[in-house]
């Protein structure tokens, strides 16, 4: 096995950690890296968030650009849902105790099993996120009465790779590739030259949840495995 770790930059050090502990081979290649979004294209103000009685957050991202965005600690009068359990790790390292969706079920449809996401008529809901993210969140939670808002904080971008990036990948051995959300599937998808397809389609695919695995498989995989979760445990657990 020799696998690909496709994190954005900063967060493949548990991963590496745990391969190279079982000497595991492995090649690093950040295919998504996050930006924050300017304030003024914010749409929402830091007074309408302050004023909601719900905030969730579909990521660390959210969750660290959120902060940063809203330029003190987060108000303890709210109630506060993550969508992943690095999510809520990363909530409780702000001291923020959050409800997150399942283990089993680390996604958008575990967190709506919630039953203190059931009772929201009237709730001012936001969802802290990034641009061009999903909306049956927000759908749902509307249709069982709460007042949605989305704050898009960060913005993902496909980083630049050197010339011939694939290439070396093939010619290096990989066969199986860690992708932790959508956004870095379709990087990894546009990255690789057609020549090189068969290779790609016949990789292990580790991905985070249901959507990203019927994603993947819509895209051509042909083994794709779903962990669960986006988190290194489970990533781990899926090779």
């Amino acid at each position: 096995m020799k696998v690909l770790l496709t994190r954005p930059h900063g967060r493949n050090q548990d991963m590496i950690d745990s391969l190279t502990a079982r000497g595991i081979a492995h090649l690093v290649a950040p295919l998504l890296a996050v930006a924050e979004v300017p304030a003024s294209q914010h749409l929402l103000t830091k007074e309408q968030v302050l004023s909601s009685d719900i905030l969730i957050f579909v990521s660390t991202n959210a969750v660290t650009f959120g902060k940063q965005a809203l330029g003190q600690e987060w108000p303890q009068d709210k109630q506060y849902f993550a969508v992943g359990q690095a999510t809520w790790a990363a909530l409780k390292a702000d001291g923020i105790e959050a409800l997150q969706a399942p283990l089993d079920c680390q996604e958008t449809e575990g967190l709506l099993t919630l039953a203190e996401l059931n009772q929201v008529t009237n709730k001012q809901v936001v969802i802290v996120r990034g641009n061009g993210g999903r909306e049956d969140l927000g759908i749902i939670l509307q249709q069982r009465g709460a007042k949605v808002s989305f704050w898009q904080v960060y913005q993902r971008v496909c980083p630049a790779l050197a010339t011939g990036a694939a290439l070396a990948w093939y010619q290096f051995g990989i066969d199986t590739i860690v992708v932790t959300s959508g956004a870095v599937l379709e990087n990894l998808i546009t990255l690789v030259p057609k020549e090189l397809f068969p290779w790609l389609q016949a990789c292990h695919i580790i991905v985070p949840s249901n959507r990203v695995e019927r994603q993947a498989i819509a895209l051509g995989m042909l083994k794709v495995t779903n962990a669960g979760g986006a988190h290194s445990q489970a990533m781990m657990a899926a090779l």
